[in-house]
């Protein structure tokens, strides 16, 4: 039994069936009760494609790891966020449905494969060499959401931490500690989170008036621990070091205290550290790690409502800048100083 079979019998047709299947007012009740009574009397279940055919929606929403270099679900930052949306969207009545860019990278197509898929709307997490079929897109008709990734399309929007202000707590920090020779660990140069927090960095440092010495900018090729255990082996190789560095990411940070504690040097006397994202093993870590919370269940249910409301045409796009919030531990010295 299907949902043709069922328009044949009531003597109707198949839009009209879907229709009264999902409660539209324009059918008239004589039709909606005969329809009903043989759905009834056969015992139909009606499928998912079977609903979508008046509502012209599938109830899906497509997710997308995007770049070359992605976090996937190995980053615990954007695992956090992605639950929260997960929720928030399961209880507006969705579904997720996972995209993969292994076989896409160079000459992949969002746009279509969404459209086979038949998705309502796209949630994009940022990564980094971006591949052009994301920006393709942003630029289509399919409403899209990125997290940490700026898109500007007629029906897209991004939610996003405030970088420049998360680099601005850092250094205000370290400099109320007494700390005045900074270094920075970032990503790679196409990172734009990266970038921003580097921009931001370098901005308020110049603000404190303090020196700022490029040879301790130095980047690695993600956000993750062995990329700052291999900056971090660079920056010693420089000959000094400075006395409080900021990472770009936690993972990048743990992996620079392990970096300094193989050459024996201890974290904060000898090098403050602070990370960015205040994932779980912060608490854990020796020291623990001070860090920049970012609100990560507010991304996530702020993403899943710009989503909905792009999906539903009751927004057009739009961002929304989260505030960050300083995590003060171990590793930037605090305890020792007061």
């Amino acid at each position: 039994m299907n949902i043709k079979k069922i328009a044949e019998m009531a003597g109707v047709s198949v839009s009209t069936v879907s229709k009264i299947m999902n409660n539209y007012s324009d059918v008239s009740e004589k039709t909606k009760k005969r329809v009903m009574e043989i759905i009834e009397q056969t015992g139909y279940s009606p499928s998912n494609s079977a609903k979508t055919l008046a509502t012209k929606k599938s109830n899906l929403i497509g997710v997308i790891f995007a770049g070359e270099l992605n976090v996937e679900f190995t980053h615990p930052f954007f695992v956090e966020v992605l639950n929260s949306f997960k929720k928030q969207m399961g209880v507006l009545g969705y579904d997720l449905i996972f995209f993969s860019n292994e076989k896409f990278i160079s000459s992949g197509d969002y746009y279509s494969r969404c459209l086979h898929f038949n998705v309502d709307g796209c949630v994009i997490i940022s990564g980094q060499k971006m591949e052009p079929a994301i920006r393709d897109l942003d630029k289509s008709s399919i409403p899209c959401i990125g997290v940490d990734l700026e898109l500007t399309g007629t029906k897209s929007g991004f939610v996003m931490s405030d970088n420049f202000q998360i680099a601005s707590k850092v250094v205000e920090h370290f400099y109320l500690l007494g700390h005045r020779e900074l270094g920075f660990i970032g990503s790679t140069a196409d990172s734009e989170i990266s970038n921003q927090r580097e921009a931001g960095y370098v901005r308020a440092i110049e603000s404190f008036g303090l020196t700022l010495n490029r040879k301790w900018f130095v980047h690695g090729d993600d956000f993750f621990e062995s990329s700052g255990y291999a900056a971090m082996q660079q920056l010693l190789k420089t000959g000094s070091l400075p006395k409080a560095v900021f990472a770009a990411s936690d993972l990048l940070a743990l992996g620079a205290i392990r970096a300094l504690k193989e050459q024996g040097l201890r974290i904060p006397e000898d090098v403050a550290i602070i990370g960015c994202d205040d994932i779980e093993a912060c608490k854990y870590t020796s020291p623990t790690l001070t860090t920049i919370r970012q609100n990560k269940e507010r991304l996530g249910v702020l993403a899943a409502h710009m989503l909905f409301d792009l999906i539903n045409n009751q927004s057009d796009g739009g961002s929304f800048v989260v505030e960050p919030a300083l995590i003060v531990r171990e590793s930037c010295g605090s305890r020792l100083t007061g």
